[in-house]
């Protein structure tokens, strides 16, 4: 039986959007989106986000316990970020999430924002500083 990560990866070849686009709409590298498929259960909220982007509800494809209660559907809000060397902007999506009593979720939400944050930081220093 195929885990949440090759679901995952399935979805996307279905879908026919390629990975670059993907990877640049959720902000995160083609290496993390390469690590995701390998992983055997992954954050419904990054879940819910590529969901997004390709069209896919995978609220039947994903069956864990801890994942039957919750939604795959969310609100989507975009916003525009401004490179600065080139005055260009760039459409990002973002997911609004409502603030929960469950402190677990809220711990999650911050985990993946900081990764996307970190990745974010490594890719301006390769655009101001170049390959090593």
């Amino acid at each position: 039986m195929p885990h949440q990560g090759e679901i995952l990866q399935d979805a996307i070849k279905n879908s026919g959007i390629s990975i670059t686009r993907i990877v640049d709409d959720l902000g995160i590298t083609r290496p993390t989106m390469y690590r995701k498929f390998k992983e055997r259960e992954l954050d419904y909220i990054f879940v819910k986000r590529v969901g997004e982007i390709i069209g896919h509800d995978f609220s039947n494809d994903f069956t864990l316990p801890q994942q039957t209660g919750l939604s795959f559907g969310v609100t989507q809000t975009s916003r525009s970020v401004t490179n600065m060397s080139d005055n260009s902007a760039v459409s990002r999506s973002a997911v609004a999430v409502g603030a929960g009593s469950d402190s677990s979720k809220d711990l999650m939400l911050l985990q993946q924002k900081y990764i996307a944050l970190l990745e974010a930081y490594n890719e301006l220093l390769l655009k101001v500083y170049g390959p090593k």
